[in-house]
């Protein structure tokens, strides 16, 4: 056990992650979004840009199925719940300068947050590896980019190893920031109670530990008699903590060189994975992993049955519930919007040359 410090983000003995323990811990929602649950978390207010208080959809491909619908958070990510506890941290900190390894949603977030709370912002991104809606909106926000070879790990190492050294990191090995995004489990709560199952992508591992906590927290007012299953769920590509899972081992099985079409969980070493790991293994759940295919495939489904639009990883949790038939109450978490990734998503278009052709069209 620390004393709470804003600048301590890893164990200062074994350089390993730490956790924000909030004392005093009260149910008391007031007002709207993220701080509508001030008396749960570290700091009470703090910047803003609306995040939170996202649908809970209804789904038609499934009995039981509800979409938690994180890309309508302002810069259409999950990322956001995170920003508006990591950001006001680094300003209550006395931070000037933000930074963070990003695939991309991470970045327009950062930035986003950063220029609100007048902080400048560094954004280090593997070329290449960075779907453009997600470059624009870091760009839009006035971050500084930096592009380096490789995948986001290298990124992500540079970060921790330099970054640290100058600007405030808002990375998930920062616990600050998952602050932050335990209110989702909050929000899943209020409208559902808690559920039998909750899916969740994992990228750099960050979220679906936070969820957990959320949860865990519920639990310990008494709040949530019977805590939900956390499934993880990771690409066939990008896939170390569900291969590892398929194996029983204890450790990742780290990928080098990750491959899927689902750029924002393209991550084969998730700095986060012992959390995630321990999230899993305490709710009685698991990882799955999903093809690139099934993905692609729930990114259709869900838009033209639930007229939802998720980027390809945010579809990897309807992909996985649908994959696995899960029984009772199931909460899949689509972590972003699909315009951060358009180019993921064919478009065809059917040509008429005249008004005759269009009516003609339309009679079918």
């Amino acid at each position: 056990m620390f004393a709470p410090n804003y600048r301590l983000y890893r164990c200062p003995k074994c350089g390993g992650l730490l956790e924000v323990e909030v004392s005093n811990l009260y149910w008391a929602p007031k007002g709207r979004g993220v701080w509508r649950y001030a008396s749960m978390l570290p700091l009470k207010s703090g910047v803003s840009l609306g995040e939170g208080q996202t649908p809970l959809v209804k789904s038609a491909l499934g009995e039981g199925l509800y979409v938690k619908f994180d890309g309508a958070n302002p810069t259409g990510s999950f990322k956001d719940r995170g920003m508006a506890l990591g950001v006001t941290v680094a300003r209550e900190s006395g931070a000037n300068k933000v930074v963070v390894a990003s695939t991309g949603n991470t970045a327009a977030s950062a930035a986003a947050y950063a220029a609100r709370a007048g902080l400048r912002c560094y954004v280090v991104l593997p070329r290449g590896n960075v779907a453009r809606g997600k470059l624009v909106q870091a760009a839009l926000h006035g971050a500084e980019l930096v592009m380096v070879n490789g995948f986001f790990d290298k990124a992500l190492e540079y970060v921790v190893n330099y970054g640290t050294k100058y600007a405030y990191p808002l990375n998930s090995f920062n616990p600050w920031r998952l602050e932050g995004q335990k209110t989702l489990a909050f929000e899943v709560y209020e409208e559902l109670g808690c559920p039998d199952y909750v899916v969740v992508p994992v990228g750099n591992a960050g979220n679906i530990s936070a969820i957990w906590k959320g949860f865990r927290e519920l639990a310990s007012l008494g709040l949530c008699g019977k805590l939900p299953k956390m499934v993880g769920v990771q690409a066939e590509g990008a896939a170390p903590l569900a291969d590892a899972w398929e194996r029983g081992l204890d450790e990742p099985l780290f990928v080098d060189e990750p491959r899927t079409v689902a750029s924002a969980i393209k991550i084969g070493r998730p700095i986060n994975w012992p959390k995630a790991l321990r999230a899993v293994r305490e709710s009685g759940g698991f990882f799955v992993k999903v093809s690139d295919g099934e993905i692609m495939r729930a990114q259709r489904l869900l838009a033209t049955r639930d007229g939802l639009g998720a980027e390809p990883a945010g579809a990897a949790s309807v992909a996985a519930a649908l994959k696995l038939g899960l029984g009772g109450t199931v909460v899949a978490v689509v972590t972003g919007h699909a315009l951060k990734d358009p180019d993921a998503v064919e478009v065809s278009a059917r040509e008429v040359r005249n008004a005759d052709e269009l009516a003609e069209l339309l009679e079918r």
